[in-house]
């Protein structure tokens, strides 16, 4: 495929290392002239990070790059694109697979080589690789990355689930290399966390006279392959991807209810009263694998708030004025996309102000989820008493979202 004489570059992701491993080895013994490149960060608390360039026979070479600012992602960026010029450059690479380690988010390496690419890249591909039995094992897992050994720097401070969340969530194309253990749930789960994903197969990558000559196999593996390959050559909208992540504008889920997992879409436009949401936290967090969206606090009217929960942990931040609250002139410079989403949710009273939350999981209870949301809106009498009134309520969010 002819991409304007760049060199095409396909991330691929995942905390599922076996299962990223094997989507690697497949587009390795697929795509004829296609080389992998890995950067290891096990070794950065030693202060070193491992680069790996392999072929489909094997290693091709092994060096050691040094951190920057005490960050293995930091040397893993000034490193990546580089080393991808240095491809492009030679002319004898068809298509470069950037394997990311176990921890990298693919957002972050898929901005960094389409906006550094220039004339040399194409990023032309991002994919999760997963195993649809670990979804729900990673999305629970609350230990942070330090716990885990794939931390990314001393000052990590994320967990395995709202990791794993991010790097499910944010790839256009899953990869799935199904086993034995993987169910109906597990597959429920997967498909509503991402419902608009590309999934696409990864059988185990073999030798090609091993898949011909295996009786009746081998036609379903190439077509599983050629599936693949399409994939990765298919384009990646960047603008497109981060606004379906950006809270003010996120592309959520919709409501599900499949092999008893269920996805409950909460819309409501009265504002939450500050301390009894704030009460409610714990039983929130755990009320589903993993919850998200966006909401708003009586005593905050202004602000828009993300909300970002999995593995029990809850993540509370603002991103900025709600659009409502911003005076006509500065509309002008809000992407398109914002003012749409903006538009969906228009109230008469509170403009786009809204509470707009998502929760997933097998086993959700959701008239109880619910109840236990609205009892944290304001009642008919607080509702009344205005915005002014509103702004002398317990302001109990301020310890996270003021926090230094």
């Amino acid at each position: 495929m002819d991409h304007e004489g760049k060199l095409p570059v396909v991330i691929v992701a995942g905390m599922h290392a076996d299962a990223r491993r094997e989507v690697v080895e497949r587009l390795l013994h697929t795509v004829q002239g296609s080389v992998a490149l890995h950067h290891d960060l096990s070794g950065a608390p030693e202060g070193t990070v491992l680069r790996v360039i392999r072929d489909a026979t094997g290693p091709v070479s092994r060096d050691d790059t040094p951190l920057v600012n005490d960050c293995a992602c930091c040397a893993l960026r000034e490193d990546l694109v580089p080393e991808l010029e240095r491809m492009a450059d030679a002319g004898l690479t068809r298509l470069a697979v950037v394997e990311l380690w176990d921890s990298v988010e693919p957002k972050a390496m898929a901005e960094v080589v389409a906006a550094h690419g220039g004339d040399r890249l194409a990023l032309t591909g991002v994919i999760t690789a997963v195993d649809p039995a670990l979804v729900l094992p990673c999305l629970a897992n609350g230990d942070d990355l330090a716990e885990a050994g794939l931390a990314a720097a001393p000052t990590d401070q994320r967990t395995v689930g709202d990791t794993w969340a991010r790097q499910l969530e944010y790839a256009p194309v899953l990869a799935l290399v199904d086993n034995d253990e993987a169910d109906d749930e597990d597959r429920a789960l997967l498909a509503q966390l991402h419902p608009t994903a590309r999934r696409v197969p990864a059988a185990p990558a073999a030798p090609a006279s091993a898949s011909a000559s295996a009786s009746g196999s081998g036609e379903p593996e190439r077509a599983a392959s050629a599936e693949l390959v399409r994939a990765a050559f298919a384009g990646v909208d960047i603008e497109a991807a981060a606004a379906a992540q950006h809270p003010a504008c996120a592309l959520l889920p919709q409501e599900a209810d499949e092999a008893g997992v269920s996805t409950l879409v909460w819309r409501r436009h009265r504002p939450f009263h500050p301390e009894r949401l704030y009460q409610a936290l714990e039983d929130l967090c755990c009320a589903a694998a993993r919850s998200r969206g966006r909401f708003w606090l009586a005593d905050r009217p202004d602000t828009l708030l993300a909300w970002d929960a999995a593995g029990g942990a809850l993540c509370v931040e603002s991103v900025g004025p709600w659009l409502a609250s911003l005076p006509d002139a500065a509309w002008d410079m809000v992407p398109a996309v914002r003012r749409a989403a903006a538009a969906l949710d228009w109230h008469p009273d509170h403009g786009d102000c809204c509470q707009h939350l998502v929760f997933t999981s097998p086993g959700l209870d959701r008239d109880e989820l619910e109840r236990l949301l609205d009892s944290c809106l304001l009642t008919d009498e607080e509702y009344r008493s205005g915005r002014e009134a509103w702004k002398h309520l317990p302001a109990a969010f301020d310890s996270l979202l003021d926090a230094a």
